[in-house]
């Protein structure tokens, strides 16, 4: 609320989700374009939120710009970026096993980050499409032998063309089974990604907004770190199943396209 006790505050940043709000298997959605333009126009901080680990902001602009979307890298924040952050915050100019795609090690390198197998202070685990019983053999070992597990994600799937495939939260069940060991997990639900992202553009929960598709990660999430949220129906969750949550987002919409005119 505004201290004027005027009504709420105006929204001045927003974070989006981007896949299945303004993107669905490499196709941008309807009215996705005329959001991010109006993002533009009217001179509004914006970042384009993914729980996916595996892509650098790089990969992930020139994916977005090959479904027609325009989002500069420095607009991406992945789950990758806000665990290298995390990484540095707690123990900066530390050692860490990572397994995961280029997202994930480049953001972690970047940060100040060594790659070992010798007595690494955590146990990174991210997205990729190979993950391959070696590394995950010696993840278990290095956990038992005193390394802190991270996970940069819960999602037990992801999508691909011939189905479902395994992902960070499937995986790290099973390093969990094998260890006792619960990881940390930096992304959606963890509100820290979006406080995290918010940080990098300078907003404030007030004043922020958020849009997402699911109400198990983007909805709580923004909920817990105090943001207005909006779901849209394009994705994950159906309008029926909104009822059966114990919390609700401020708002329910269609599509992004009936965003564009909040913005």
């Amino acid at each position: 609320m505004s201290s004027d006790g005027a009504g709420p505050a105006e929204i001045e940043c927003w974070l989006t989700d981007m896949d299945g709000v303004l993107v669905h298997e490499g196709h941008a959605l309807p009215g996705a374009a005329d959001f991010l333009q109006r993002l533009v126009d009217r001179e509004r901080r914006f970042l384009v939120l993914t729980n996916n680990s595996m892509f650098t902001p790089r990969d992930l602009r020139a994916r977005l710009a090959a479904s027609g979307l325009q989002v500069p890298e420095e607009s991406l924040w992945t789950s990758a970026l806000a665990t290298a952050e995390f990484l540095s915050q707690q123990m900066p100019g530390g050692s860490a096993y990572v397994i995961g795609e280029a997202g994930l090690t480049t953001a972690i390198h970047e940060a100040g980050y060594t790659m070992t197998t010798s007595s690494p202070d955590y146990v990174v685990l991210g997205d990729t499409r190979t993950y391959s019983f070696e590394a995950i053999t010696t993840a278990i070992r290095l956990i038992d032998g005193g390394a802190r597990f991270i996970a940069t994600n819960p999602d037990p799937t992801g999508p691909s063309a011939e189905g479902p495939l395994p992902a960070t939260g499937a995986v790290a069940a099973l390093i969990t089974r094998a260890t006792r060991r619960e990881p940390y997990v930096v992304g959606k639900p963890n509100p820290m990604m979006f406080r995290s992202a918010m940080n990098r553009i300078q907003a404030h929960s007030e004043t922020t907004a958020m849009v997402g598709d699911r109400m198990d990660t983007d909805v709580v999430a923004g909920i817990e770190a105090g943001l207005a949220t909006t779901l849209v129906l394009t994705g994950s969750t159906r309008r029926e199943d909104v009822d059966s949550y114990p919390y609700r987002p401020t708002r329910v919409c269609e599509s992004i396209a009936d965003v564009v005119d909040l913005v």
